[in-house]
């Protein structure tokens, strides 16, 4: 009987245990599947977060395109604006499609001549890693680079302005895009030879701001100047354009465009290391703008006897432009000193051409390709990036750009495909070139 009752209090304190362990065990199961479960879902939030990041930065990287529409337009004549407008919207659409079939690969494949020259392929491939933070979905990786290449060719239209054939001008903006910026962009931004030899770049004051702005230079060599941009004795005559508060309207565009060229080149912002990066590169950019635009301002008014808004916007893009390469690399007060140093070497630029008679109706390649400069080799004298590799990637890549370009437009020169007849210059390429007129009613030649 006592055995009985033992064995039956045995399996009852069994049985009890198992009740009571059974919640335990699922308890603790619980918990690390939901630790796993919570992991999991921080890291799709954070490839969420970074991917619309950068989404946001391509939008305001497009945003740019109609900036530069609105700065080359408004300081260029009346009868050539629907030429550039134009060009400004081909530039987007030609280099979209360029980049997409050849340009990407060129500029992000696998080395195939010894850090010289990629391919990886047409098109965009697919996504390989696991969502995460830092992680970057191919498609809109492209966006943000392609918004880049549109930038690097649009440059050009400000240097050529006035007298160039349309046609002459989609040949060229083709080859940009499909071939010069990609090539020497792997050479950097696709672990090229510029990148093992220690080059930093890190939004583009040398790849993309220097290959335009001295690829629009040799444009301009090749075309030669406006009618009537200089005397008989080689002395400048000024040609104002036609629309300040256009051109105003689209500097302060490409300011703001500019928070996505700058900031989101550090590709990610998950992470309190990445968002001090992005807020440090956003007040740098702010600040060398400010700099750049104050400094012309107080340069060209000691020369000149008066404050001239054109320089002074100019003198904000110089100072963007230079600080794009070291944005991440520099202190606030380094920013300021880079973008008034910018601020001085546009308005000095500006004159260096006049000296020479190469006619930039809007100083794109002072601001552009002489300030881009300037952003690389400040890489190295306020950054701290090696002195050589910046010496050698400042000089080498704006070689490439103007070589290349020089080779192409003086082809297009010799089959006479380059430049617009006499009288069609002093018509207005808008009626000449398209049969549109931008300002029906208000020109002096129509199309009727």
């Amino acid at each position: 009987m006592k055995g009985r009752l033992r064995g039956v209090l045995t399996g009852a304190l069994i049985a009890a245990l198992m009740v009571v362990s059974v919640p335990v065990w699922a308890q603790e199961v619980s918990v690390e599947e939901a630790v796993v479960v919570e992991a999991s879902d921080n890291a799709l939030a954070a490839f969420a977060i970074d991917n619309l990041f950068l989404f946001l930065g391509a939008v305001l990287v497009i945003f740019m395109q109609p900036g530069f529409a609105m700065v080359e337009a408004g300081f260029n004549s009346a009868k050539n604006t629907v030429n550039i407008l134009f060009k400004n919207v081909m530039d987007l659409c030609i280099g979209v499609l360029l980049y997409y079939l050849i340009g990407y690969g060129l500029m992000y494949g696998d080395s195939v001549i010894d850090g010289f020259l990629g391919w990886g392929g047409v098109g965009i491939g697919e996504m390989t890693d696991a969502p995460a933070a830092g992680v970057l979905h191919p498609q809109v990786d492209f966006l943000f680079q392609v918004a880049f290449a549109a930038t690097a060719a649009t440059i050009v239209s400000g240097c050529v302005a006035g007298r160039m054939k349309f046609s002459s001008y989609l040949v060229y903006s083709a080859v940009i895009t499909g071939f010069i910026y990609p090539i020497s962009g792997f050479w950097k931004w696709g672990g090229g030879w510029l990148d093992a030899m220690g080059f930093y770049d890190f939004a583009g004051s040398i790849l993309v701001h220097a290959v335009g702005g001295f690829a629009g230079l040799a444009g301009a060599i090749v075309l030669g100047p406006r009618t009537g941009r200089f005397s008989k004795d080689g002395k400048p005559k000024a040609m104002p354009g036609h629309n300040l508060p256009l051109a105003a309207l689209g500097v302060f565009i490409l300011w703001t465009g500019w928070y996505g060229f700058n900031p989101s080149s550090q590709l990610a912002i998950v992470g309190a290391d990445n968002t001090a990066a992005v807020m440090k590169i956003a007040v740098n950019t702010t600040l060398a703008a400010g700099a750049g635009g104050l400094i012309a301002m107080l340069l060209t008014w000691a020369l000149h006897k008066k404050p001239e808004l054109s320089m002074a916007l100019n003198g904000i893009l110089a100072g963007l432009v230079g600080i794009t390469a070291n944005c991440d690399s520099v202190s606030n007060v380094e920013a300021i000193i880079i973008g008034a140093v910018a601020g001085v070497l546009v308005i000095m630029g500006i004159k260096l051409l006049d000296k020479l008679r190469i006619d930039d109706p809007v100083g794109a390649w002072p601001v552009h390709g002489l300030c881009g400069l300037w952003g690389g080799l400040a890489t190295w004298i306020f950054g701290g990036h090696p002195m050589v590799a910046q010496i050698v990637g400042s000089v080498v890549v704006p070689l490439w750009a103007f070589g290349t370009m020089f080779i192409l437009f003086s082809v297009l020169k010799a089959f006479g495909m380059l430049r617009v007849s006499a009288a069609e210059e002093v018509r207005g390429l808008d009626i000449g070139e398209h049969g549109e007129e931008a300002y029906s009613g208000f020109q002096i030649f129509t199309t009727e």
